[in-house]
């Protein structure tokens, strides 16, 4: 099969964003704004000559960036990739010495080979990452060195340094951050914000020193949690291959970002081969995502067949669990199509392997054909309780099956198992109003918005539930809601006006 490669893959969205921070970095430029008082409730910036920025600020800063992240069309709000991202995330950070703040992954539908570092402890993972690593440890070691860069807080001092292609550069991305915020969630602002901020270490250009201590750093971490060493080795040398492949080609990638010396690599396989042997066997839950992430990450027609055959392919020459997730991709490609009967053959192959993901995928065939999930939900929820994709499933059946009220108290226990995951306050709004619960059903529904960053549309439900209700207490609790939230505005706005100026 011949086929383009993923990494000369350059999305629309990406040229939207990009095209939108060049208006907006052009405009802060030609309008330089006055210096500002220091605003109650935000932290000092420091001195101008100040090495870094300070972890509270810099905390806001990332919240606020990924408020627009989060409603961007390539964020990745699978609950199984989320899942996944994140637990590998906390597995690697859990190493890292001296982290002063959490570290949350989070994936992106982009087939680039790249990884990237926000502000705030956020740290971004192309699909094409994932798709293309060959081991769970080769995806980790690029994990572990993006979570170094935020441990040694590369970010926010760089972002600091008193050059002008970094005041600019802050500029343009407080400029679109508030271009997004006063235009109620415009999409054009809110991708060019996201994407101008996951461009940050790119326009940064961390230093040889800063990279070989990511790499080190990353290298320790890999080690601590189980990972085997070697992977990143591999890793190390599939880039440059890819480098070197796409080096007349334009645009982003691992490389370009993150730029691989020969004495980084040569500093790192010396390392490696020190270590004392580290094998590992990749678990169910980095086969299964990889292939559901083939398919996220194929949006046209050539694409998914391509990916359809690979899957194929991989399904007719492997064995065990690498096997089994090759059928369940070609499952879940067929489930995307709404060939569910193909879908059903694929899954049938897949049998032999028990996991969140297969019983996952034949609730959704159940559901899409109409059929009573109810039993096939709870029998998949009793052996996987840790599963939120498994979890979401059977609160859509119980939905379905008119089952309203163990359907929300099931959620409740949920949104107290997972509080951090809004997939789980829009379900329980949702039950919340089948149930006659309006308020409960605004109130829960702000939450959600809340969480996804959208805060004017969540004073908006807050206002709603407060006018359906003359509980006196209630209306008090709903008011101080409000007035946080649009305090919490009020300072957002104030600290990019400063970033901006």
């Amino acid at each position: 099969m011949t086929t383009d490669s993923p990494f000369r893959i350059e999305s629309s969205w990406r040229r939207l964003r990009r095209s939108a921070t060049a208006v907006l970095l052009s405009s802060s430029l030609l309008a330089p704004g006055l210096p500002q008082a220091q605003p109650a409730g935000i932290p000092s910036m420091g001195a101008a000559s100040s090495t870094e920025l300070s972890p509270a600020l810099e905390t806001l800063l990332g919240k606020a960036i990924m408020e627009q992240g989060r409603r961007d069309p390539t964020y990745i709000n699978d609950p199984d990739v989320r899942q996944y991202l994140a637990a590998m995330g906390a597995k690697l950070s859990g190493q890292a010495s001296g982290l002063g703040q959490p570290v949350q992954v989070f994936g992106v539908r982009d087939p680039q080979i790249n990884a990237f570092a926000l502000p705030g402890g956020y740290v971004g993972v192309n699909s094409g990452l994932v798709v293309q690593s060959e081991s769970e440890s080769e995806l980790a070691s690029v994990v572990a060195h993006e979570i170094a860069h935020v441990a040694q807080r590369h970010i926010a001092r760089g972002m600091t340094q008193g050059s002008q292609s970094n005041t600019i550069m802050m500029a343009s991305i407080a400029a679109a951050l508030l271009a997004a915020m006063a235009g109620s969630g415009d999409l054009a602002m809110g991708v060019a914000a996201f994407g101008q901020a996951a461009a940050i270490d790119q326009q940064l250009g961390f230093s040889r020193q800063a990279e070989q201590e990511a790499d080190r750093l990353g290298l320790e971490m890999m080690r601590k949690a189980g990972f085997d060493p070697r992977g990143m080795a591999r890793m190390f040398g599939r880039l440059s291959s890819v480098s070197r492949l796409n080096e007349s080609m334009s645009g982003g990638g691992y490389h370009s970002t993150h730029p691989l010396s020969v004495q980084r690599m040569s500093d790192i396989e010396n390392r490696v081969r020190e270590l004392p042997q580290q094998s590992r066997e990749d678990g169910g839950d980095y086969l299964f995502v990889r292939a559901k992430l083939r398919v996220i990450q194929a949006k046209d027609a050539r694409s998914q067949r391509e990916v359809r055959e690979t899957l194929q392919h991989e399904a007719s020459t492997r064995s065990g669990a690498a096997q089994a997730a090759a059928w369940y991709g070609l499952a879940y490609a067929e489930l995307v199509r709404g060939e569910l009967d193909a879908a059903d053959k694929a899954l049938a192959q897949a049998s032999v392997v028990k996991s969140p993901h297969m019983a996952q995928m034949r609730i959704q065939l159940a559901l899409r054909r109409g059929a009573d999930a109810v039993q096939m939900a709870r029998d998949a929820w009793r052996d996987w309780p840790q599963s939120q994709g498994v979890a979401l499933l059977l609160a859509e059946a119980l939905q379905k099956a008119g089952k309203d009220g163990e359907g929300v108290a099931f959620l409740e226990e949920r949104v107290g198992q997972w509080p951090e995951e809004p997939q789980f306050h829009e379900r329980l709004a949702q039950g919340y109003e089948r149930l006659g619960e309006a308020v409960k059903a605004r109130s829960t529904m702000a939450t959600y918005y809340e969480m996804v960053g959208a805060l004017p549309t969540a004073v908006q439900q807050l206002r709603q539930a407060r006018n359906l209700t003359d509980d006196f207490y209630l209306q008090s609790e709903l008011d101080t809601r409000i007035r946080e939230l649009r305090e919490r505005q009020d300072m957002e706005r104030e600290l990019l006006k400063r970033f901006k100026t």
